[in-house]
């Protein structure tokens, strides 16, 4: 795999935040077996929660490129998050 530079985005609402990664991203990193159903995920996208999944997220993408990913952060306009809405996270 090659080194990513790429930004993934984190969108909070008041409650939680999720990070938006490519599930495609997930199973190269070898760990979308380990995303629980507490994240979510919308057509290719993944939205990984903040208290579990975002780190196994972080730890793989750290051992694997040597670095943490880039953060843009995003708040929800809106007191939800429409990423609430989204389909439990299924591989």
């Amino acid at each position: 795999m090659q080194k990513h530079e790429k930004k993934f985005d984190l969108i909070s609402d008041p409650g939680h935040a999720w990070i938006k990664v490519p599930v495609r991203l997930l199973v190269e990193l070898g760990i979308a077996d380990r995303i629980s159903r507490y994240s979510y995920r919308l057509g290719r996208f993944a939205y990984l929660e903040e208290d579990l999944d975002l780190s196994v997220f972080f730890n793989a993408y750290r051992d694997r490129f040597g670095f943490d990913p880039a953060i843009r952060e995003r708040v929800a306009r809106s007191r939800r998050s429409r990423v609430r809405g989204y389909d439990n996270f299924r591989i």
